[in-house]
């Protein structure tokens, strides 16, 4: 049975929801909702103008309505007087196919249908800057090799613990937190869930982690590389499959002995084909996993401050190494190193698992694995191809992946592609500061 809004507001002493959807681009929209009034928006949603999000719709379209999942909801850590709910939108009682909630619960629901229950957890780095966002916000972050420094993590324990009290408050059993390899950068860890409950976590955390760090004075932000020379914000995925949703699941079906290189690293079969959708739909896959033309300056970055970029520029695979975009650090999962922090939840969970599935359905390998260096040594492997140079190669590799765009459905696709490449020509006709520095006098 639902919760019932209004009893839970009721209950817990919540006088306002926040009712929130996330539009192509990542953004998050929401109606703050008093609870007198949440009753008749659980039933029939909160309206929005889709044309003035990042949708493909127009003004003439009628109004959108989000109706909150009342499964999902969390009370604010740090305001017990307000709830936020997630919710799925619809418009004249049709769901909105291009809404990312929407796109990952019908890849979800296609992926149960055949057994497969797909738990991820996420790595979600971020910086923390300056109100402004043009510097780190730790004037002696300085260190050449920042990652896991203990004096600059008590500069901002303040922070970071704040936001790990409120995930262990709200159940997520976070585990680990640290300072990350740039400098001013983080990474705070959970545990993985269902496909969905991840997405959702994901969601809020960008959202907690903003609002805390703004109460402090810094401005958290998760672009994938916003401070040039230094190591960019990844969202690395880490994924496996198990036999039934939630609590009831008992089997993790990529667990296993199969056969070959996967095999002698604890991947069943289905884990291998699995592993071999991801790689044959890899090109395409970085228009979803890297979707701002910023994210390409993390995965074909020249090598950071610290010395290496910890991101792939190849579509190859390994074990335990986390040199390339795929790694299998130990039986029965693995980790997608691909993905950055301007991932839009929703999108990032449906994008992997449409690419799996269609792996399993057609039995793909995944390839050689490569057990180099990728970055000492990457010029040996023959092959492997490269990862998109750019926003607009990635979007014309997603488009020539009638497979994927089929699988993450028609609608949401040439609504993601008209939108990106609006974006992209956008970009392209911006007059910048680079181009008179190095033509004015030609």
């Amino acid at each position: 049975m639902a919760t019932d809004l209004a009893k839970f507001a009721e209950k817990h002493g919540v006088k306002y929801f926040m009712i929130s959807f996330t539009d192509l681009f990542g953004g998050q929209r929401a109606k703050l909702v008093p609870a007198r009034a949440i009753g008749d928006m659980q039933e029939d949603g909160a309206g929005f103008a889709g044309f003035a999000t990042w949708l493909d719709l127009t003004p003439a379209h009628p109004d959108m309505l989000a109706v909150p999942d009342p499964e999902a909801v969390i009370i604010l850590p740090w305001n017990k007087e307000i709830a936020w709910v997630p919710a799925n939108c619809v418009m004249e009682g049709e769901p909105v196919e291009q809404a990312p909630r929407n796109v990952l619960r019908r890849v979800i629901k296609e992926a149960a249908a055949e057994g497969m229950h797909v738990k991820t957890g996420i790595e979600a780095e971020f910086f923390l800057l300056t109100p402004s966002g043009d510097q780190i916000s730790d004037e002696y972050d300085t260190a050449a090799k920042p990652c896991y420094d203990q004096q600059a993590f008590m500069r901002r324990l303040e922070v970071i613990r704040e936001i790990s009290d409120h995930m262990l408050e709200l159940g997520w059993n976070p585990y680990q937190n640290d300072h990350e390899d740039a400098n001013g950068q983080w990474e705070m860890n959970w545990d993985f869930d269902d496909a969905l409950r991840t997405a959702d976590k994901h969601s809020f955390f960008k959202f907690m982690a903003k609002c805390v760090a703004e109460k402090h004075g810094y401005r958290a932000t998760f672009m994938p590389k916003p401070i040039e020379g230094l190591t960019g914000n990844g969202c690395h995925a880490h994924i496996s499959v198990w036999d039934a949703p939630g609590a009831k699941s008992k089997t993790n079906v990529f667990a296993g002995e199969g056969e070959g290189q996967t095999g002698e690293l604890g991947l069943s079969e289905r884990g291998k084909h699995f592993l071999g959708g991801i790689m044959k739909h890899a090109s395409a896959l970085a228009a979803i996993t890297n979707p701002t033309v910023n994210s390409y300056k993390r995965i074909n970055a020249p090598r950071t401050s610290s010395g290496a970029t910890w991101a792939p520029n190849t579509v190859t695979w390994t074990g335990n190494n986390r040199t390339h975009m795929v790694r299998v650090p130990g039986p029965g999962r693995f980790e997608l190193r691909l993905p950055d922090g301007a991932a839009n939840p929703y999108l990032l969970q449906a994008v992997i698992i449409a690419a799996g599935l269609s792996g399993i359905r057609s039995k793909a390998d995944p390839g050689k694995r490569h057990d180099i260096d990728m970055y000492a040594e990457g010029h040996k492997v023959r092959g492997a191809p490269k990862l998109p140079l750019n926003m607009l190669d990635a979007l014309r590799e997603y488009d020539k992946d009638k497979g994927l765009k089929e699988a993450m459905g028609a609608e949401f696709s040439a609504a993601y592609l008209k939108m990106k490449h609006e974006e992209w020509n956008d970009y392209v006709s911006h007059f910048s500061a680079w181009e008179k520095a190095n033509t004015l006098d030609i």
